[in-house]
């Protein structure tokens, strides 16, 4: 690669305070493919209600979504090395912003079994380069400890803010908003990172 592409890619965090807000943005995209593992589970009932489940494929509205997820996580972390992390984070949150989208609109069991699977799939894109860039991030021990500590903090809290924010949107508005949600949160945290997140 040219010295100057690769100038010009690592001067975009080469400030502190570029570095952090660029973890922010990182940790916030994170945030939301965790929220999506837990969100689904305190609507179960009412997704079963209205599209007419049985409890025994109700499984799959969270299925579909893990087997994706931890299925895809590895390749698209190795394809992430290969094409750019920024670009496969990117990537990920467009299809990830989509699917919920999709998950949002769905009228029947397929189309929700189906978008939660491409869920998935953008929730491996993004969260599998995510720590690759930390550590690029912060080549400073004490700087990447204490990054590394924010994202496994967001990492592991997200589960717990899922179970909460399912019940608080499935009792305010209904099990779509659910996934309606994630698209705002998708197209701000997408255009954050092409401002902020530097190239890897």
């Amino acid at each position: 690669r040219p010295a100057s592409a690769s100038s010009c890619s690592s001067t975009a965090a080469a400030t502190p305070q570029s570095r952090w807000l660029a973890l922010i943005v990182l940790c916030a995209g994170m945030l939301m493919i965790i929220l999506d593992g837990t969100i689904v589970n305190v609507a179960l009932p009412s997704i079963q209600d209205d599209l007419g489940f049985s409890q025994a494929s109700l499984a799959w509205v969270v299925n579909a979504y893990l087997i994706a997820f931890g299925g895809l996580l590895l390749l698209a972390g190795r394809l992430g090395d290969l094409i750019g992390r920024k670009r496969m984070f990117l990537s990920g949150l467009t299809v990830f912003t989509l699917a919920s989208l999709l998950c949002g609109l769905a009228s029947s069991q397929e189309m929700l079994v189906g978008a939660r699977f491409v869920q998935g799939v953008g929730g491996a894109m993004t969260s599998s380069v995510i720590l690759g860039m930390l550590v690029t991030m912060f080549p400073e021990p004490r700087e990447r400890a204490k990054a590394i500590g924010i994202y496994s903090f967001v990492a592991s809290a997200g589960g717990a803010v899922g179970l909460l924010a399912g019940g608080v949107l499935t009792e305010t508005f209904s099990w779509h908003w659910i996934f309606f949600i994630n698209v705002p949160i998708g197209i701000a945290t997408a255009f954050a990172a092409r401002r902020l997140v530097p190239e890897y």
